[in-house]
């Protein structure tokens, strides 16, 4: 298990800034980090550190890293790659590390004083109903409204010197970076562990006690399935969000760590909602929390709306008309949604009534059916298809896909074809062969529909 202290993520994220500048790039500029999967844990570790130091020195001179999953298949990387235009792609663990190691190995210049906060966030893709991701883009800060984005996340999570933070996710996606990071400018240290695994991540609680993790309902669910079981709680903070807990989970992680402990949030790729500590959600099961500090909502026709603070704006890049859709100015403000649907009680508490219909969350990875229908419906054969999620104990929902087609349908060919052009998380787990599809009256699929006359709900 690599540790990374704050002074080590300092060093390397001033080597990665000063080589950056050395590279001529400017404020604004983009760099794609994209690694791909490393077969070696200690490989795997050394990714982890140099992804959060290269953000890092990015950000501290204003380049935007756009963070690639390495979960996607080569022509989804590359849709990603083409679309942001960077200026430079690392795409392999060795530029990474190359580009944060110290100056004392290979290079003379001298260190770049980094300010006091990053001057962005990271961007991250996210699809939608038309299947083809788009880039939330945030643009450069600056100092005050970079204080305003990373020293309030730091305040609200009370992160200091003295805690530990155990990475669970991906560090390409935002929850475990930023949680990373939050740590390490509050000058706390950071457990990497390379990868998720179960008995790993259980030995490293039971010997480096850490005190903070970001999780998604998945990882605790593989982690209490574990044979041997859990040692005593170690964290002050346990944070989850990214997916529906269901509460038989979400109770067994109250009495391991605490209720006082855990801790849910609401958010998106876009921005970030509301937040719940574990004691209130015992008194009003079912509520995601309250609006985040700086932060108000409201609920129009049935959608959940948030007022920002200004550095919480976005857009989409390079798509103004979604951009324009997702925003709107009310009483002097701007709000933005992404579509989910809630309610506020009468104290403010938010209740998630229905993910948005296009969109299945599966251990804490996000899928948008109308992309994987359109791969599906280019399959020789397939007339039809409604994808769809259905509820599952240990991934939240399991992506599943209802087809219609010729009676010599190859599905078998069809699971292959999927593997190679779509990330692994986006497969169906089951297909279902059926006679039609359920739809309205102007022809659109009613997917929340299918599951039901399946009998899968």
């Amino acid at each position: 298990m690599l540790r990374l202290t704050a002074t080590q993520a300092r060093q390397g994220a001033s080597c990665a800034a000063v080589r950056l500048l050395d590279m001529g790039l400017i404020p604004g500029d983009r760099v794609a980090i994209a690694p791909h999967h490393e077969q070696d844990i200690d490989q795997a570790q050394r990714q982890q550190s140099s992804i959060i130091m290269s953000m890092w020195g990015a950000l501290s001179v204003g380049v935007i890293p756009v963070m690639v999953s390495p979960d996607l298949s080569e022509r989804e990387r590359h849709y990603i790659l083409r679309d942001c235009a960077p200026s430079v792609v690392f795409e392999t663990t060795a530029s990474l590390v190359a580009l944060s190691s110290s100056f004392e190995e290979s290079h003379p210049l001298p260190p770049y004083p980094l300010p006091p906060y990053p001057l962005g966030r990271p961007m991250h893709y996210t699809s939608g109903t038309t299947g083809k991701p788009k880039g939330v883009w945030s643009g450069v800060l600056t100092p005050e409204a970079a204080a305003g984005l990373w020293a309030t996340e730091i305040a609200m999570w009370d992160c200091s010197p003295r805690d530990t933070s155990l990475v669970h996710g991906p560090l390409t996606h935002s929850g475990p970076l930023r949680f990373a990071l939050y740590t390490l400018l509050a000058g706390g240290d950071v457990l990497l562990p390379g990868w998720f695994d179960a008995e790993l991540h259980a030995k490293a609680i039971a010997e480096h006690r850490p005190t903070i993790a970001f999780v998604v309902p998945s990882h605790m669910q593989r982690l209490f399935e574990r044979s041997d079981g859990l040692a005593e709680s170690p964290y002050r903070m346990l944070v989850h969000a990214g997916s529906a807990c269901p509460a038989v989970l979400k109770k067994a992680i109250h009495d391991w760590a605490g209720a006082e402990n855990v801790w849910e949030f609401y958010g998106s790729t876009e921005g970030q909602f509301t937040t719940m500590p574990g004691t209130q959600w015992a008194l009003r099961p079912g509520s995601v929390g309250k609006a985040r500090p700086e932060r108000e909502l409201r609920i129009i026709d049935g959608t959940i709306w948030c007022a920002p603070p200004e550095y919480g704006y976005f857009e989409y890049w390079g798509d103004p008309e979604k951009t324009a859709a997702g925003w709107r100015v009310m009483d002097g403000k701007r709000w933005f949604t992404v579509g989910d649907l809630g309610r506020l009680n009468e104290e403010g508490y938010l209740y998630i009534e229905g993910r948005r219909e296009d969109l299945i969350i599966t251990g804490g990875m996000n899928v948008y059916p109308a992309e994987l229908e359109e791969e599906i419906l280019a399959f020789d054969g397939v007339t039809d298809v409604a994808v769809f999620g259905v509820q599952d104990e240990r991934w939240g929902q399991k992506v599943c896909a209802a087809v219609v087609g010729d009676v010599d349908l190859d599905l078998n060919a069809l699971t292959t074809r999927l593997r190679q052009d779509l990330a692994g998380y986006k497969q169906p787990k089951e297909f279902f062969v059926v006679e039609q599809l359920p739809r309205t009256a102007s022809g659109k699929i009613q997917r929340l529909k299918v599951a039901g006359l399946l009998g899968l709900e």
